[in-house]
C-alpha cells in the first residue's frame, strides 16, 4: 500500500471519526474507502471494525463532562454490547449472511424514524412511567433495557453501518437526559462491541493491518472533535440531520442489495 493510499485512509478515518462520534455513521465513510483501495468485502469489513476502535478513546476524551457519573450504566451496557459483538462476529465469519443482510436496511430505517419521533414517543412513555429521569438513568440499567443493547451489539459485530444510529435512538427513549450525554454513552458502548469483534477478527480473518492503522489514526483525530459538535449544535436540527442521513444509508443498502 502506497503512502498516498495511507494518507487517503487517514483522511477517510477523520471523516469516519467525526460522523461516527456525532451520528453513528462512521462506516458510511471508511468502509467504501477500504473497498475503493481493492480490499474484498470481507477484508474491508473486518479491517474497518479494527480501524474504528479508536473512536472510543477519541470520543470519550472529548466527552468527559457528559460521561461523568455514568460509570455503572456505561459498564453494564458495554458488557452486553460486547457479548452481542462476539455473536455478530461469529455470524459474519461462520454463519449465513443472507437473512441478516435483508433485515439490515429496515433496522437502520427504523432507528432513524425513532430519532425523528423521539419527543412524542418520550412523552407517551413518560406518561406510562417508562422513561427515567437523568439522575435515575445513572444507575445500572434494568434487564429490559439491556436486551436491545445486546441485539444492537450483534449487528455492530456483524457489520455495523448505522448501528450507532439505532443505539442512539434506543438510548434516547430511555431517559430525559440531553442528547450530548446519550451520544457520549452510545460511542463508548458501541466501541465495546467493536472491540470484542475486532479481537476475534484479529485471529481468524483477513485484517489488513496497515489500512486498519491508517483508518484508526484518522478516526482518533476525527472522533475527538465530535462531542464538541454535538455540544454546540441544537438538539432538534442535529437529530433530524442524523435521522435523514440514516434513512439515506438504509435506502443505499437496500438498493445495493437489490442490484447485487
Amino acid at each position: 500500500m502506497s503512502p498516498v493510499h495511507v494518507l487517503l485512509l487517514v483522511l477517510a478515518g477523520i471523516g469516519a471519526g467525526l460522523t461516527g462520534s456525532v451520528a453513528g455513521l462512521a462506516s458510511l465513510v471508511s468502509y467504501p474507502a477500504l473497498l475503493g483501495l481493492g480490499l474484498s468485502p470481507l477484508a474491508a469489513n473486518v479491517t474497518n471494525t479494527v480501524g474504528l476502535l479508536s473512536n472510543g478513546p477519541g470520543s470519550a476524551a472529548g466527552a468527559r463532562d457528559e460521561l461523568r457519573g455514568h460509570g455503572r450504566r456505561v459498564g453494564t451496557l458495554s458488557l452486553w454490547a460486547g457479548v452481542g459483538g462476539a455473536i455478530g462476529a461469529g455470524l459474519l465469519l461462520w454463519g449465513s449472511a443472507g437473512t441478516f443482510q435483508r433485515v439490515v436496511p429496515w433496522l437502520i430505517a427504523f432507528g432513524s424514524l425513532l430519532l425523528l419521533v423521539r419527543d412524542p414517543l418520550r412523552s407517551a412513555l413518560e406518561r406510562r412511567r417508562l422513561v427515567e429521569s437523568p439522575d435515575a438513568a445513572r444507575g445500572r440499567p434494568s434487564w429490559g433495557r439491556r436486551l436491545p443493547v445486546l441485539l444492537i451489539g450483534v449487528y455492530g459485530g456483524y457489520f455495523g453501518a448505522g448501528a450507532g444510529i439505532i443505539m442512539l435512538a434506543v438510548l434516547s427513549l430511555e431517559t430525559l437526559e440531553p442528547l450530548p450525554v446519550t451520544n457520549a454513552i452510545k460511542n463508548v458502548v458501541m466501541t465495546t462491541a467493536n472491540l470484542v469483534a475486532a479481537v476475534i477478527f484479529a485471529f481468524v480473518s483477513p485484517v489488513h493491518w496497515v489500512a486498519a492503522a491508517a483508518v484508526a489514526l484518522g478516526v482518533l483525530l476525527g472522533s475527538r472533535c465530535g462531542p464538541a459538535v454535538v455540544r454546540v449544535v441544537p438538539d432538534l436540527p442535529l437529530r433530524v440531520l442524523i435521522a435523514f442521513a440514516g434513512l439515506g444509508l438504509a435506502v443505499a443498502l437496500f438498493l445495493g442489495r437489490s442490484t447485487g
